[in-house]
């Protein structure tokens, strides 16, 4: 059996964020992980600073979240079941945040090529109607767009 080692430099995550400005929705996953429904998912997210993620939270009890931000700027905002903010800020690299399952949370990409190394438990499982924010826009909403932009605001750039 040969062990394999994977490096990744500062030209991987070139090409990452390079494959995430030209993606439709603006952002792009490196999976780790060899298939979806590996018990563990490690991955990189690249993300521009137009992308939305909307809010969600992850239902299933092992599906708590952790990222480290790994180059750029990022904003977390957690919300209430109401949509209320409970807490907003921003990650600068080498910062990490822990998101528990069952919280509304979203990220938002304050700068272009804004890379995080996420990790959760697998398998992937498509977000359940439960799991979706009710108080928030959907991806291609015509309101996404001011919701975004409002999420900003509550993040300031340091």
């Amino acid at each position: 059996m040969t062990t394999r080692i994977r490096l990744f430099d500062a030209a991987f995550m070139d090409r990452l964020a390079a494959a995430a400005a030209a993606a439709p929705r603006r952002r792009q996953n490196f999976n780790l992980h060899s298939a979806d429904d590996h018990p563990c998912h490690r991955f990189f997210n690249a993300m521009c600073a137009d992308t939305y993620v909307a809010p969600h939270r992850h239902l299933a009890p092992a599906k708590d979240e952790t990222l480290v931000l790994l180059r750029g700027l990022l904003g977390v905002v957690i919300f209430d079941a109401q949509g209320q903010v409970e807490h907003s800020s921003t990650l600068r690299p080498g910062m990490v945040a822990d998101v528990p399952h069952g919280i509304f949370h979203t990220w938002v990409a304050l700068e272009d090529g804004t890379i995080f190394l996420e990790a959760k438990a697998g398998p992937y499982l498509p977000l359940q109607p439960a799991e979706k924010a009710p108080f928030a826009p959907p991806e291609g909403d015509p309101r996404a767009p001011a919701y975004l932009s409002w999420l900003k605001s509550l993040c300031p750039v340091p």
